[in-house]
C-alpha cells in the first residue's frame, strides 16, 4: 500500500523541522512538533528514553555534546502500516570540527494533532 503525497510531505516537514530548528538553531521545544507525546528513543548504547521532557533533555545533552552543526535525513523506505507508516532512513551528520557521521535509523510515525511525528526513533552509526 503507498503513502499518500500529503503525508510524505507531512513527513518531509517533520524532518526538515528537526534539522532546521533543533539541530541548527539549538530550539530544543520544536521536538513538541517532531516527537509524539508519548513517544520513545533508543539511542545507541543507551537505555530507552520515554516521553518527550526526557527526549528533550536527551538532545539537548547530545547535541552540546558532539557538537552537531546539522543533520540532513533521507527517506530509504517508508512503508504504510495501518494508521503509522515505518520509515527506514540515512542521516548525514556534521559535526562542529566539520566531520561528518553517517547513521541509519527507524522511525515509527504516527499522526498527532494534524502532524505527522516520530512514534519510536532508533538509529545508530555505520562505523
Amino acid at each position: 500500500m503507498g503513502i499518500p503525497e500529503s503525508v510524505r510531505t507531512g513527513m518531509q516537514r517533520t524532518n526538515a523541522l528537526f534539522s532546521s530548528s533543533v539541530v541548527k538553531n539549538g530550539e530544543i521545544d520544536a521536538l513538541d512538533n517532531i516527537y509524539t507525546v508519548d513517544a520513545r528513543i533508543l539511542p545507541p548504547g543507551a537505555n530507552l528514553i520515554q516521553g518527550r521532557a526526557q527526549i528533550k533533555a536527551f538532545w539537548q545533552q547530545a547535541i552540546a555534546g558532539l557538537g552537531l552543526k546539522d543533520a540532513k535525513l533521507t527517506t530509504v523506505d517508508a512503508q504504510a502500516a495501518g494508521d503509522s507508516v515505518i520509515e527506514v532512513g540515512q542521516a548525514t551528520l556534521t559535526l562542529d570540527q566539520g566531520q561528518m557521521l553517517t547513521v541509519k535509523y527507524v522511525v515509527h510515525w504516527k499522526e498527532e494533532a494534524g502532524l505527522w511525528k516520530w512514534h519510536i526513533d532508533i538509529w545508530n552509526m555505520n562505523q
